[in-house]
């Protein structure tokens, strides 16, 4: 037997993007925000480095090549352009929520990361996704027509006629609820729980995305999975730690087996991931080394105190040692395709965040555009919502228990649903 509730809107994920969206949607709408596990832990609380922004009109054109580049040319123009447009008042709005960026002399103060011309990425230490996240974590929570409901996940669409009538769940004590609404959000992350070897949390395992495919939604570029050049090197289990792009934006050096450097360092990922790769097949070892011995240690315990601290757990003072690095899964460019709106080919469902492809990263992610994406493009969700909003009329969608009884099973068809999808597009591609 179902359990049966109402809301408004369900946004299913509670990193940026499903906050963000959930802070823009109409205040008199009731939503509900699902999440797999404690609302803290979520991807984008992982990310260390910074949030793009257009620093002023004369940085628009080299913003926009730099991020087409990164991309190999295959995003989609028109997604750039709102995304670097629409900026600076994500990040407004971001400080009104309390969000605290690194300033100098008064002023906002910009760094530098690979495969950028120019210095246009705000920080917070080397926690800048923890610290948007908490932030947004703790408006959420002052608002009343949001709720929060943890260690829940999403098993289903509820939907017919190629229209989305709410979710599938089950909460935190196995009991399995139909939850319907007017408008269902999508913000489910990545793949990377997909993979032995990434940096974001194994429960990151592409549900909406699965779904999207179960249920005939349109699905674009899964095969664009981002490699990230340094992850700390480990032979333990679990997830990797990233060790940030600005760390060499700061002017780290990568070095081979002989304390040689070896690549340029700003290259963009997947050509830095493919120098590291083969340096590593060269000198035949598991990682190459990182080194920020030669930079000010006072500046390096002070920029990035996480990566300090980490790295001094595991045995390393990395203002007198390198750091082994090695390449590790890190971003799915690909998802659930959807417009400039966030909205996909289903009716009254939209997708935001890692979980959607709206053509900004193309091949490849320009470093720092993710956090930023994922807000714009939530916000353009919570605004299409709000502007178009109707109540639905939801019909009796009939659902067996028996099709969700066994979680186990449930996830490995659903891994293998993107898995096979992924496998397609590479022979064709």
């Amino acid at each position: 037997m179902f359990f049966t509730e109402r809301r408004d809107v369900v946004i299913v994920g509670t990193g940026a993007a499903g906050l963000f969206c959930a802070l823009n949607i109409p205040p008199e709408k009731n939503t509900l925000l699902i999440t797999k596990d404690a609302a803290e832990i979520c991807d984008s609380s992982l990310a260390q480095g910074g949030i793009c922004v257009l620093k002023d009109e004369t940085d628009y054109s080299s913003f926009f090549e730099d991020t087409l580049k990164a991309g190999h040319y295959e995003n989609r123009k028109e997604s750039v352009d709102l995304m670097i447009r629409n900026s600076r008042e994500v990040i407004n709005d971001l400080i009104r929520y309390g969000v605290l960026f690194e300033m100098e002399n008064g002023e906002l103060r910009y760094t530098k990361e690979g495969a950028h011309s120019t210095a246009r990425i705000l920080y917070h230490e080397d926690l800048t996704g923890k610290e948007i996240t908490g932030k947004l974590l703790t408006e959420a929570k002052k608002r009343k027509n949001i709720e929060i409901a943890e260690y829940t996940t999403m098993v289903d669409l509820l939907c017919t006629d190629n229209t989305c009538c709410g979710v599938v769940v089950s909460d935190k004590n196995g009991v399995l609820k139909k939850i319907e609404a007017d408008y269902v959000v999508l913000a489910t992350g990545g793949v990377g729980g997909l993979y032995e070897s990434s940096t974001n949390y194994p429960q990151l395992t592409g549900d909406g995305i699965a779904l999207a495919l179960k249920h005939g939604v349109r699905v674009k570029d899964l095969h664009y999975v981002q490699i990230h050049p340094t992850a700390f090197y480990s032979t333990k289990e679990g997830r990797r730690f990233l060790i940030s792009e600005s760390l060499r934006g700061e002017g780290a050096y990568l070095l081979n087996k002989n304390m040689e450097r070896f690549a340029d360092e700003l290259l963009p990922r997947d050509l830095l991931t493919k120098a590291i790769n083969a340096q590593m097949k060269k000198d035949g070892t598991k990682h190459v080394w990182l080194s920020v011995a030669h930079l000010d240690p006072e500046m390096i315990k002070k920029r990035f105190p996480n990566i300090y601290r980490h790295c001094l757990d595991e045995g390393y003072d990395i203002t007198k040692e390198c750091i082994p690095v090695t390449p590790a899964q890190h971003y799915l460019m690909g998802g659930i395709d959807v417009d400039s709106d966030s909205k996909t080919s289903m009716e009254r469902l939209y997708a935001v965040g890692e979980t959607s492809n709206n053509g900004v990263h193309g091949a490849n992610r320009l470093a720092s555009n993710s956090l930023l994406e994922s807000l714009v493009f939530a916000k353009q969700a919570a605004k299409d919502i709000g502007e178009k909003y109707s109540p639905a009329e939801i019909p009796e969608i009939p659902v067996e228990t028996k099709n969700y009884a066994d979680a186990k099973k449930l996830q490995k068809e659903y891994k293998k649903l993107i898995q096979e999808q992924m496998k397609r597009e590479k022979q064709h591609a």
